[in-house]
């Protein structure tokens, strides 16, 4: 009785024969392409600007609109050295926004009128969001 070894790669459909091309340098090759076009894609896409920047002493700018009736997307960036954390004084929303990042924050629906918002970590940094 004689055995012969066959080199086996993982991911190869069954039954491989010897002289069969390997598969996991293809897949290889697949997967690398696909990680490529993937980056390159998302890397092209220009990222959403901030709604509200918030400063070290201030919201920027300090009046905000959104439409009635709708959940809207707020995207709130930090720019100050300390963590900020985005809060409704009359309606409901409270997000943490860590120092140099950019977060969304979803507010509403809401009815027509005058909310206010403040820094909960500076609470004398306040704006005031319009609902129309």
């Amino acid at each position: 009785m004689q055995l012969r070894l066959v080199r086996v790669y993982m991911l190869l459909p069954y039954p491989w024969e010897p002289g069969m091309p390997p598969l996991k340098p293809c897949l290889t090759a697949v997967l690398a392409g696909l990680f490529l076009v993937a980056t390159s894609t998302a890397s092209l896409a220009s990222p959403t600007p901030p709604d509200v920047v918030i400063q070290s002493d201030h919201f920027q700018p300090a009046t905000l609109s959104i439409a009635a009736g709708k959940r809207v997307k707020v995207v709130v960036a930090n720019r100050s050295n300390r963590p900020a954390e985005f809060e409704g004084s009359d309606f409901t929303v409270e997000k943490v926004i860590p120092s140099g990042t950019t977060l969304p924050v979803y507010i509403g629906p809401l009815k027509a009128g005058t909310y206010h918002f403040f820094n909960d970590f500076s609470p004398s940094v306040k704006g005031t969001l319009t609902v129309k």
